[in-house]
């Protein structure tokens, strides 16, 4: 069995936020404050330890918590063997009593977010068989992985009960089993723990190991959404946001709905049939251009004479495609380079280059050394990017 390590008063670090995961504040005496270091001795702050704390210290899939001890920022928790190490970039006087104040809205967010996937993972489970593998609360995303996959319609439904649960305002409850009573116990857990097990219990939807603290009831978390849930490893990764996390994406997603509404003259339940319409008119306006270009370039192709040896194509604006066309006719008229360009000569152009008679990759290799330009391709057609002047391009195309 690992030793515990123990704090200079002879036990490990007394842990509030397990008596109440609510506590914002609260007064303790410091033990030790030691002086922290890199490999290389560079000095980066100091690891404060206290008699007591409600700072929860990183785990279980949560980072720590992060506040104040008196005016000395606490920016990270850890814990190690039992005693918790306060992260701060000033020293304390060991001894001396201090006022820790909590970053609670920090806390509470992921309170949220924890309480919220604890839901989730538990009616996987519970209707599916599915185990949670693999979960991070992230600053701004807390994803959750299963060891199997989960269809649209039953993530759906998982959202729809999961709010349900929020609704009814459960009590969320923490136990202390015996060994004895462990063993009657059918609940989830990733890990094998050794001594007491702190089990987190959502009556009706969960029940599981876990060291965090968590809201004291489900009403708590407000909403839970799930953003997305994609195949992963032979399972699936599910994306949630909850409570204030949800409300505010609620807000941004609301603004761009909005902003799309007023652009489009659509009322906001319509933007979507709005959008289709807009799809739709674009490509047939894009149609409309296409045949266009074909009409102009067809009418650039009848104007050469047959006897070209060079030919020299720049427009700001083209299709690709129907440059590539051009090309692909003009040299069935010409014996030499016949080429595309599409830009400006403030923006640089894109271009298409073909031959029945040259080495174009070589040449392209050239051109794109004057020209500041890249690209390749075969010796018959090659495709890049330049800058430059249009007339000192064309030139060096004509005298090819």
């Amino acid at each position: 069995m690992e030793e515990r390590q123990m704090t200079p008063n002879g036990r490990e670090t007394e842990k509030l936020y397990d008596k109440d995961s609510h506590r914002k504040e609260f007064e303790a005496m410091v033990l030790s404050c030691e002086e922290k270091c890199t490999a290389d001795g560079k000095k980066t702050g100091y690891r404060v330890v206290l008699d007591r704390t409600a700072f929860f210290p990183e785990g279980g899939g949560q980072f720590g918590d992060v506040g104040w001890l008196d005016d000395t920022e606490v920016f990270d928790t850890h814990e190690k063997n039992g005693v918790i190490y306060h992260e701060t970039k000033e020293p304390l006087e060991s001894g001396q009593t201090v006022k820790g104040k909590l970053n609670f809205e920090v806390r509470f967010d992921r309170m949220q977010q924890h309480s919220g996937e604890h839901i989730l993972s538990g009616l996987v489970h519970s209707l599916y068989g599915y185990d949670n593998v693999g979960f991070h609360l992230g600053a701004e995303i807390t994803t959750l992985d299963f060891n199997g996959e989960l269809t649209e319609e039953q993530v759906r439904d998982l959202e729809l009960r999961a709010n349900r649960a929020v609704f009814e305002n459960v009590p969320v409850q923490v136990l202390y089993p015996t060994k004895e009573q462990l063993k009657s116990v059918n609940y989830r857990s990733k890990i094998e723990i050794e001594g007491q097990v702190r089990i987190v219990s959502i009556p009706g939807y969960d029940i599981c190991a876990c060291c965090a603290p968590h809201v004291d009831r489900s009403g708590e978390i407000g909403l839970i959404k799930v953003v997305s849930c994609e195949r992963h490893r032979g399972g699936c990764r599910m994306t949630i946001l909850c409570g204030s996390r949800a409300l505010a994406d609620y807000r941004k997603r609301q603004q761009s709905v909005t902003e799309i509404s007023v652009a489009l003259s659509a009322k906001p339940e319509k933007v979507g049939e709005a959008v289709l319409r807009l799809k739709e008119q674009q490509s047939h306006l894009r149609e409309q251009l296409n045949r266009m270009q074909e009409r102009y370039l067809q009418q650039k192709l009848a104007e050469l004479a047959g006897n070209e040896r060079n030919v020299c194509l720049f427009e700001e604006e083209l299709d690709s495609i129907a440059a590539r066309n051009f090309v692909n006719a003009a040299m069935e008229k010409c014996e030499g380079v016949c080429g595309a360009f599409i830009g400006t000569d403030e923006n640089g152009y894109h271009y298409i280059l073909g031959s029945r008679t040259m080495d174009l990759w070589a040449f392209s290799k050239v051109l794109n050394e004057k020209f500041q330009g890249k690209g390749g391709g075969k010796p018959e057609m090659v495709q890049g990017s330049l800058s430059g002047c249009a007339a000192e391009i064309q030139k060096e195309i004509m005298e090819a």
